[in-house]
C-alpha cells in the first residue's frame, strides 16, 4: 500500500511546484539558532506558526488593547482579534501572490506580541521610561519575546524559530529610506511575505477601527460621507441594498473597503513585480521599494482614511482618557519596582541575574494585560485596595 500522507519531503515538493520564483521555500530556510531534527510531517514555518500559538505572549493578546480598552465592551478588537484579521488578509494576499502562506501566517501571527499593554501610548510610556536604557520598540520587544524571554524548551531559551521569521519580526514595517542597525541582513529588503503582512497590518487596523468607531458612537455614518474610499464604496453598496439599516450598511461599506485595498494591493504588486524585474528572492532583497503596495491613487484614499482615523478617533477625548489613565499606571508602576525591585513578581526577580534592572521592569510591564496592570496597580498604588494573602 503506498504512502498517503502529506509528509515533510512531500510538502517541500508541493512548495517547489506551486510557489512562485519569488517567495520562500521551506527547504531553502536557513535555520534555527540551535539546530533541531526535522518534523515528519510539518515545515520549518509551520512549526514556527504552531510555537506562536502556544506561547504565553500570543495568549496575552487578547487582554492587550487596541483602540478601546478591554473592559470597556465584548466586542471591540482586542491585539489579538486584530492579529487574527492580519492572519486572514494576508494569508488571502500569500496565496494569490503564491507566496509562502505558513510562513506569511507566522509571521501575522506573531507580528503584535512585544506590543505593551494600553496601545501605542503605553509604548510611548516605556519607550521614554527607557530613554536612558536603550529605549522600547514593540518589534524589537517581539524578538527579544520569542528569543529570550519565553521559556518552553529544556536546551535554549525563547522559541528557536527560523531565521526568516525572526527577520520577519524586525523588518516589519521597516522604512526603505532608513534601514536599521540589527544583525538580521540590514542591508537587505524584506521578503515579500513580509511585505504582505505589513500590508495586511495597515488594511486590516483602518476597517476595524472603522467599525469599532461607529459601534462606539465616536463619529458617524455622516462624518464618513467626505471620507473618499468610504463615500465611493458606500454607493456601490446602496445601488444594491438601497433599504439597509445603517449598522448592516456600515458591515457591508468595511468589507467592501477591505476588499478593494486587497485587489487594489494584488494588482499594484503584480505591476511592481514586472516593473523590478522580480524573479527570485534576491531580487527581493536587491529592490530597495515596496513591491506589495498599494497604487497610488488608493494610497491617497488610504492616507485620507488614517487622516480621518486619526481626528475622530485616536484624538478622541475619550479614547484620550483611558490613554492618560493607562500611561499614569505605567509610570507610576515603572518607579515603583525600580526604587523597590522586591515588588516585582518572583519570576521577574530572577532575571536580575541575567538582566540590568531597568531592562527587567521594562519586560515585567511590557507582558502584562491591560487587566493585570490595572489590577498590579490598585494592588500597590492603591491606599484604599487591601493585599488578599
Amino acid at each position: 500500500m503506498s504512502n498517503l500522507l502529506l509528509n515533510r519531503q512531500a510538502l517541500d515538493d508541493r512548495e517547489n511546484k506551486s510557489l512562485a520564483p519569488y517567495a520562500v521555500k521551506s527547504s531553502t530556510s536557513r535555520g534555527r539558532a540551535y539546530p533541531e531534527a526535522e518534523h515528519p510531517y510539518r515545515s520549518v514555518f509551520q512549526r514556527d506558526r504552531d510555537r506562536i500559538i502556544h506561547s504565553r505572549a500570543f495568549r496575552r493578546l487578547e487582554y492587550k488593547t487596541q483602540v478601546f480598552v478591554n473592559h470597556e465592551g465584548d466586542h471591540y478588537r482586542t491585539r489579538l482579534t486584530h492579529t487574527l484579521e492580519v492572519d486572514m488578509i494576508s494569508r488571502s494576499i500569500a496565496r494569490s501572490l503564491r507566496l509562502n502562506e505558513d510562513l506569511t501566517e507566522a509571521l501575522a501571527l506573531v507580528h503584535d506580541v512585544g506590543h505593551p499593554p494600553f496601545g501605542h501610548s503605553g509604548e510611548q510610556t516605556l519607550n521614554k521610561m527607557m530613554e536612558k536604557h536603550g529605549g522600547f520598540e514593540h518589534n524589537h520587544q517581539g524578538l527579544r519575546i520569542i528569543e529570550l524571554l519565553e521559556k518552553k524548551y529544556p536546551n535554549f531559551d525563547g522559541l528557536n524559530l527560523s531565521w526568516e521569521l525572526r527577520e520577519g519580526i524586525i523588518k516589519h514595517n521597516m522604512r526603505f529610506d532608513k534601514p536599521e542597525s540589527h544583525e538580521y541582513d540590514p542591508d537587505k529588503a524584506p521578503l515579500l511575505e513580509v511585505q504582505a503582512v505589513n500590508l495586511a497590518d495597515e488594511v486590516a487596523y483602518n476597517s476595524h477601527d472603522l467599525d469599532d468607531g461607529l459601534t462606539s458612537g465616536l463619529f458617524t455614518l455622516k462624518n464618513l460621507s467626505k471620507v473618499k474610499i468610504w463615500e465611493e464604496t458606500e454607493l456601490e453598496i446602496r445601488k444594491n441594498y438601497p433599504d439597509l439599516s445603517e449598522k448592516l450598511l456600515s458591515y457591508y461599506v468595511i468589507r467592501g473597503i477591505i476588499d478593494k485595498e486587497v485587489q487594489d494591493i494584488l494588482n499594484q504588486t503584480q505591476a511592481n513585480l514586472q516593473l523590478y524585474g522580480i524573479d527570485s528572492v534576491e531580487d527581493v532583497h536587491r529592490t530597495w521599494a515596496p513591491i506589495v503596495n498599494f497604487s497610488p491613487p488608493m494610497a491617497e484614499k488610504n492616507k485620507q482614511l488614517k487622516k480621518f482615523l486619526f481626528k475622530n478617533l485616536y484624538s478622541h477625548h475619550q479614547v484620550e482618557i483611558m490613554n492618560q489613565k493607562g500611561i499614569r499606571i505605567i509610570e507610576e508602576l515603572f518607579e515603583l519596582f525600580i526604587n523597590n525591585p522586591r515588588l516585582l513578581d518572583p519570576s521577574a526577580q530572577d532575571k536580575l541575574n541575567e538582566f540590568p534592572l531597568h531592562r527587567v521592569v521594562c519586560d515585567y510591564i511590557a507582558g502584562m494585560t491591560d487587566r493585570y496592570a490595572f489590577s498590579e496597580y490598585r494592588k500597590l498604588c492603591s491606599l484604599s485596595e487591601r493585599y488578599i494573602f
